[in-house]
């Protein structure tokens, strides 16, 4: 049996090399099913080696176009910078909910959905107070109006019995009936007032939802942008200290901190600066409504340059239609020193601190952010700086630029050892004598001749 086996075998053998069909996969009449061959893997090609001048001339086209592109997708690439901003600022709650195993779908929107209701509750919580106040105050405003015409009519007979011939009252009675009808709602031009303002409104909400929708699709593909940030920058040693997407999230908190305490302390600020002017008797509302009006200035220093100038309105334009205009120049003044400290002093030393930027980088981003895309450039500026400063600590950590120091073309070293003429052992080119026979080695050039004449 066992010989007629191995005969079977060998004859299917023979019959295998005899049909090369049945290598692909054609079986023959008496032979089992053969299985296909792996195809075999292509040749390596070497790639295309680009030589440098060529890169040198693509370089600059490369920044031209880069530049271009960038002018001219100027406000779509703004959009996508605040959503990128925004999903930095919500992904440590995503990953909190992945760790308490929610899929990253699902966590993505309890995390927006959570946040939406949230904003959603703030502005219930906030709407009546607000609409009290704004409803007690355009009833206030015609008595304001009155108590301003007063004073101007007080004005105007002290002017007349000076003899000086200024005529104030016709004209500021005009303006502030001007501004009694445009706050209550009674100027004429309230409907094209308001068509501008729908139309801003409407172009807002739309940027808002794709700013929304831009945030929901990163944070879903988070996980993928982070390792391809990853691959972009050289690795780091594997720790949170060290991770790239980590630092840039890092530093995005850091300057939301410093936006909170910054908020703090000036709306802090300005609510003691009104209590003590209420105090001194100079507009007396400061001292009644000072925690309103710290609370509104904090809240208004979230909106670049305009900020301060929105927060000290309420109490300048009260002032001024009080029975004391005179007030509302005491508060511009108290206000305008307030916010040149701001500028100079507690702006650059916070956010210096929290983003751990110097104070002079810090006014010079705000003011470059609003050069280039105004306010929202502003208002972004500094988060921006923040993860620039991040990116560049980390790449100088982990790169190092070849030195571009050229070749000098100093003559090669001189040999600093010989051969004694004698027996051929090497010395030392400043020996004496040859450490192996003892040859008197001082007459260099008796030794050459030696060596020239001794045989190979």
């Amino acid at each position: 049996m066992d010989g007629h086996t191995d005969k079977e075998m060998a004859r299917h053998t023979e019959e295998e090399a005899a049909n090369p069909l049945d290598e692909v996969g054609e079986e023959g009449p008496d032979s089992p099913p053969l299985r296909t061959p792996a195809p075999a893997p292509p040749a390596r090609i070497a790639p295309v080696l680009v030589p440098r001048w060529v890169q040198m001339a693509l370089l600059p086209v490369a920044i031209a176009g880069a530049y271009l592109f960038l002018h001219a997708a100027g406000h779509i690439l703004l959009l996508f910078i605040i959503a990128g901003l925004i999903a930095l600022l919500l992904n440590p709650f995503v990953a909190l909910l992945q760790k308490a195993r929610f899929p990253r779908g699902a966590a993505v929107a309890v995390v927006m959905v959570s946040v939406l209701a949230l904003l959603t509750g703030i502005g219930f919580l906030l709407a009546n107070p607000i609409s009290d106040q704004v409803s007690s105050f355009q009833r206030d405003v015609p008595g304001y109006v009155d108590d301003a015409n007063t004073e101007l009519a007080n004005l105007q007979d002290w002017l007349d019995r000076k003899g000086i011939n200024l005529q104030v009252k016709q004209e500021g009675e005009t303006a502030l009936q001007t501004i009694g009808e445009r706050i209550t709602g009674g100027a004429g031009d309230v409907v094209s007032f308001t068509r501008d303002a729908v139309q801003i409104l409407v172009e807002a909400s739309l940027a808002v939802i794709l700013i929304l929708v831009l945030s929901v699709y990163m944070l879903i593909y988070g996980e993928r942008i982070g390792a391809v940030a990853r691959g972009l920058v050289p690795p780091g040693d594997g720790t949170p200290d060290d991770d790239f997407p980590t630092r840039i999230q890092a530093a995005l908190f850091g300057y939301v901190r410093g936006q909170v305490l910054f908020s703090l302390i000036m709306g802090t600020s300005a609510g003691l600066m009104l209590f003590l002017l209420g105090s001194l008797g100079i507009f007396p509302e400061g001292k009644t409504y000072a925690v309103a009006f710290g609370a509104w200035y904090g809240f208004a220093e979230l909106i670049p340059y305009v900020g301060p100038a929105v927060g000290g309105l309420p109490p300048v334009i009260i002032a001024a239609l009080s029975d004391n205009p005179i007030d509302a120049v005491w508060l511009i003044i108290a206000f305008t020193v307030l916010q040149q400290l701001e500028g100079h002093v507690v702006a650059p030393n916070v956010f210096g601190q929290a983003l751990r930027i110097n104070p002079i980088l810090v006014i010079f981003a705000l003011l470059m952010g609003g050069q280039l895309a105004g306010f929202v450039g502003a208002f972004i500026a500094l988060p921006i700086a923040a993860i620039l400063r991040e990116t560049i600590v980390y790449l100088r950590r982990h790169t190092h630029f070849e030195r571009w120091d050229l070749p000098t073309a100093k003559p090669p070293p001189q040999a600093t050892e010989s051969r004694c003429p004698e027996c051929g052992v090497p010395v030392a080119a400043d020996a004496q004598e040859c450490p192996a026979c003892g040859t008197e080695l001082g007459d260099r050039d008796a030794a050459a001749s030696a060596a020239a004449a001794a045989p190979g």
